[in-house]
Order: structure tokens, then C-alpha cells, then sequence
């Protein structure tokens, strides 16, 4: 033996590894990542939530072709039409009955979560998301979309990578904004990986999700989106979702004024998809609550719906995009383009108000292909020495309705040129996706996803000063009773007994508008024990303590958003 003979209670080399990973981990706990940890977290965190994408999709996929008993799930819609009409009437049924078994025995809502959710858990959670009824989401999306369910893919997705941050979060015990930085890295490398779009995935994830553009967020987001591209393209190749025509560009600048009327007409056709799901679920709330139907057999009916559908037009089955690739080759006529445009819609409207789960943005890549097709058949005809190809009318009108629909027009028009790989036809696409995007914004809270958290109460459209207050508990602001400067045990007992108070559990949302009326500095802050119906006095809620709190919430947004 040569050298100094190795003390028996000295560690080895795997002991020496050990011993400092635990401390580095140690370390990341207590005091949070630093620059270049975090850089390494984002990579591992885009490789998971890459790999979690192509594990949904892949199993989409399978169930299709075992369900539908197709090799070739990219041409679903034409074999379905040579399937037996009972069997398209009754898989969406079967489908629909194990959603809502999934739904209803683990989620308090019956709901599935989707890219609202993760708009919420960064805005308002630190970057959290539900992590169990995230993971049965998905698991009842893929069964929707697998059994006739008319949505998309990529809500469940942006979840399902969201539940991968949260666990990631919740280990190192991240702070608000690393948060919502690993929360834009599992988007952005989930996104990236299903659609083979990393530069349209990180800036989803900034301006959908995280809806900032911070500098320290962009370097985690981009090496995040990278590693995710790479996955999904080592499994499905360097290829593009659909193939464009080989000729395909304006003719003259002259042609340009069509597209600003298409963007306005894609503008009203994204407003008409989104109310009319909003108006779907109103109109299932109201018939589940008049017959009774159990919470359980709502997407069960809905498939019933949809089967009757899809025995007439089976391109309705899915994300669509046999249709969508048909519509972007010319291969529509101009009439089906019409009621292909009107049976979607109502199909993913149905899907969607019965609680069956899946994204909306794939829909609206097929309805704006071909709304867009339809338009350029008809722009074409009528100025034939001045058009370029009409199918770069779908290629805008795709833009268009699916920029409108997520309010994001910068995110959407850089997918449809990495979904088609064209480039060329970027102005075109920018001007639609311009006056869409705008017009949609008025009618609607500037998104598909904002409008649906506002029917729930959850207010983000109008900025951090409309829902910041809702982020702050009272009992983290309140002056305890016997506390220095604490109010007046009278006068807050004389305020309980006239009803005036509030209670510890409540935010600054509910407690700030009761100075308004009130008229005083301060108000109560009680606490009912178990079983107790005399509220017992903890402290009181000052108002300037409460707006102190905001302008520090405030700051510490802007500080976060412009770093």
C-alpha cells in the first residue's frame, strides 16, 4: 500500500459527494438558490416538465389509436368517418363517465384545472398550483381529448409542468419570485416540447403566465424552453406541426388592407368562441341544477352530445389538425370552411361547459385557419390581380383568432411561424394578429383565461392594484390587542356589538372598503373559536397599516417585474 494509510471514520470519495450535496441542498433550502444554482434547477426543471409533455401527448396518442384502432393518429378524422356511427356515439360517452368519476371523487369542484390556474397561482399562490387535482386534471384530459373531446392539448400541459414547479418550489421552499421563475421555466420547456416552438414557449410563459418581461426571469425561461425543444425533438424530429405550400406570399403591398379586415373579422369570431363556451356553462349550470343531474354524469351527457356530432362531422374529434393542415394546404372549400368554423365552435363550447377538460388553443388554431380560408377565398375573387395565395389567409386568420383567445399576440404569432416554419409571410400575420388581438380585448377581459377567472371572482385584467389586496391577510398587517399603539378595547368592543368588524382569516380585499363607512382609523379583527358564536377580539385593522402594506406589496411587484 503506498501513500498515508485512509483513517477508518474518514468519509470517501462517495462519502466526501454525498456530504456535499446535503450541504449545497442544506443551503438552497435555508437561503434560496443563487444565479447559476438556479440556472441548473431550470435545466433539470425544463427537462422534467419536456419530458411530462411528451409523455401526454404520447399517451393521447396511444389511446387513440388502441380506442379508434388507427396506426395513423395525424389522419384520426379521416378514419373515423368510415367508423361505425355507434362507436363514435358511444366512445365519447364512455369517456365522458370516467372523467366525471375522476372529477368528482377527487376534486371539491368537479373541475379541471388549466392554464387559469396557473395564471392564478403565479399572480396570487407564489407560484403555486394544486398539485393532486393538477395531476387528475391531466389524467381526465387525456382521457377527453383520447375519447372524442373537441379541445387542445396544451392547457393540460402548461398544468401538469406547472405541478412539476410547485413540487420544486415547495422543496426548496422557494420565496414569491423564484416561485414564479420555476413556474415560467416548467411553461416555457412544456410548451416548447409539445410544439417544437422554444422561442414562442419562453415568451408564452412570460407574457401569459408571469405577464412581465423581466431580464432575471429571461435566462431560467430561455434554458428551460431550450432543454424541452430539445427533448420533444429527439422524440418526434426537427419537424414542424403543418406544411405550408411551397408558394406562398403577398402579391403586393397593396393586399395588405385585406388583412386588417381579417383581423378584425377574427377579432369578433374569437369573441363569439369565448362567449359562447361562458354562455355553454352558464346554460349547464341551469339545466344540471333544474333536473338534478348528478355532478358525476355531466361530462357523460356532454359526451353524448359530442357523439351525436361527430356521427356528421368527425374533424370535430381532438385538437384538429388534420383539419387545420387541410385548411392551410387550400384544401377546404369555401362553404365546408364556413360550417366546419360553426360546428367547432359549438363543439368546443359543449366540450368545455361539460367540465371534460383540455386547452382552447388548438381549437382556435383550427377555427382561425379556417375562418382565414374562408375570408381569402372570397378576397381572392374579388381582387384576383392583386392576391397572393389564399391559404395565406389561414395562416393569418390561425394567428389571429388564437392571439385573440390568449391575449397574446406576441407569443401566438412567433408559435404559428415555428408550428409552420414560415417566416416569409410575417407581415401579413402581424397585422391580423395586431387588430384581432385589439379588438378582442375590448369585448372581452383581454383573454380567454382572464375572463374566466373574473367569473370566478378572481380579478387580474385591471392590474396588481385591483387584486394585490387580496394577497394580504389581515392578521399579518393587524396591531394585536395589548400591543404597542393597539386600539382601544372599548371602542373595538363597542364596534363588535354594532356588527362591525372582520375576521382573522380575511384578506385587505374585504377588510379595506369598510373604511368607507365606518369613519374611524380602525377596525376589529375577531376570531370565533370551534363551536363559539361570540367573536373574541384579537386586534384591529388599521387603515394606514393596510394601505402601508399594499405599497410595499406594490413596490415589491415592481421591483420583481422590472429587474
Amino acid at each position: 500500500m503506498s501513500g498515508v494509510e485512509q483513517r477508518e471514520d474518514e468519509p470517501g470519495v462517495l462519502g466526501r459527494l454525498a456530504r456535499a450535496w446535503s450541504d449545497g441542498w442544506a443551503l438552497i433550502r435555508s437561503h434560496g438558490p443563487s444565479q447559476v444554482q438556479f440556472w441548473f434547477i431550470a435545466l433539470a426543471l425544463g427537462s422534467a416538465a419536456g419530458i411530462a409533455a411528451i409523455g401526454f401527448r404520447a399517451g393521447i396518442e396511444w389511446l387513440q389509436a388502441t380506442l379508434y384502432g388507427t396506426d395513423d393518429v395525424a389522419m384520426l378524422h379521416s378514419f373515423a368517418a368510415s367508423l361505425p356511427w355507434y362507436w363514435l356515439l358511444c366512445l365519447p360517452v364512455a369517456g365522458g363517465l370516467v372523467v366525471g368519476l375522476l372529477l368528482d371523487r377527487f376534486t371539491e369542484d368537479a373541475r379541471v384545472r388549466s392554464v387559469a390556474e396557473v395564471i392564478e397561482g403565479a399572480a396570487l399562490r407564489e407560484g403555486r398550483v394544486e398539485r393532486k387535482r393538477g395531476l387528475i386534471s391531466a389524467l381526465a384530459s387525456m382521457i377527453t381529448l383520447s375519447t372524442g373531446g373537441s379541445t387542445g392539448r396544451e392547457g393540460p400541459v402548461v398544468h401538469l409542468a406547472s405541478v412539476l414547479a410547485t413540487y420544486v418550489s415547495s422543496w426548496i421552499r422557494a420565496d414569491g419570485i423564484t416561485g414564479r421563475d420555476l413556474l415560467g421555466c416548467a411553461v416555457a420547456a412544456a410548451v416548447s416540447a409539445s410544439f417544437n416552438a422554444p422561442i414562442a414557449g419562453a415568451l408564452f410563459a412570460l407574457e401569459v403566465v408571469l405577464r412581465h418581461f423581466a431580464v432575471h426571469a429571461f435566462a431560467p425561461i430561455a434554458i428551460a424552453s431550450v432543454a424541452g425543444t430539445v427533448l420533444g425533438r429527439l422524440v418526434w424530429g426537427d419537424v414542424t406541426e403543418f406544411t405550408l405550400p411551397d408558394k406562398n406570399a403577398l402579391a403586393f403591398y397593396v393586399e395588405l388592407p385585406a388583412f386588417l379586415l381579417l383581423g378584425l373579422l377574427c377579432g369578433l369570431v374569437a369573441v363569439v368562441l369565448m362567449r359562447s363556451i361562458f354562455w355553454a356553462d352558464d346554460v349547464a349550470n341551469r339545466v344540471q341544477a333544474r333536473i338534478a343531474l348528478p355532478r358525476w354524469l355531466r361530462p357523460a351527457a356532454t359526451g353524448l352530445i359530442l357523439g351525436v356530432i361527430a356521427i356528421f362531422f368527425p374533424h370535430i374529434i381532438g385538437v384538429g389538425y388534420e383539419t387545420t393542415s387541410a385548411a392551410l394546404q387550400g384544401n377546404i372549400a369555401f362553404d365546408l370552411a364556413v360550417i366546419f368554423v360553426v360546428v367547432k365552435v359549438a363543439a368546443v363550447a359543449v366540450t368545455m361547459a361539460g367540465r371534460m377538460g383540455g386547452g382552447i388553443f388548438s381549437p382556435s388554431l383550427m377555427i382561425g385557419a379556417l375562418t382565414g380560408l374562408a375570408f381569402g377565398t372570397v378576397a381572392t375573387a374579388i381582387a384576383p390581380d392583386f392576391s397572393g395565395e389564399g391559404t395565406l389567409y389561414a395562416l393569418a386568420g390561425m394567428g389571429a383568432v388564437a392571439a385573440a383567445v390568449l391575449g397574446a399576440p406576441i407569443s401566438t404569432t412567433l408559435i404559428v411561424f415555428e408550428l409552420t416554419g414560415d417566416w416569409q409571410t410575417g407581415l401579413a400575420v402581424m397585422v391580423a394578429v395586431s387588430l384581432s388581438s385589439a379588438l378582442a380585448s375590448r369585448l372581452v377581459q383581454r383573454s380567454f383565461f382572464l375572463t374566466q377567472l373574473a367569473r370566478r371572482g378572481v380579478h387580474l385584467a385591471a392590474g396588481p392594484q385591483a387584486w394585490l389586496l387580496g394577497t394580504i391577510r389581515v392578521e399579518t398587517v393587524m396591531r394585536a390587542t395589548g400591543a404597542p399603539r393597539a386600539a382601544p378595547e372599548e371602542a373595538c368592543r363597542e364596534m363588535i356589538a354594532e356588527g362591525v368588524f372582520v375576521q382573522s382569516g380575511a384578506t385587505l380585499e374585504q377588510a379595506m372598503p369598510l373604511f368607507e363607512t365606518v369613519q374611524r382609523p380602525f377596525v376589529p379583527v375577531v376570531r370565533f373559536g370551534p363551536g363559539d358564536e361570540t367573536p373574541e377580539l384579537w386586534g384591529a385593522l388599521f387603515q394606514v397599516d393596510g394601505l402601508r402594506a399594499v405599497n410595499r406589496a406594490l413596490t415589491r411587484l415592481a421591483a420583481e417585474e422590472h429587474s
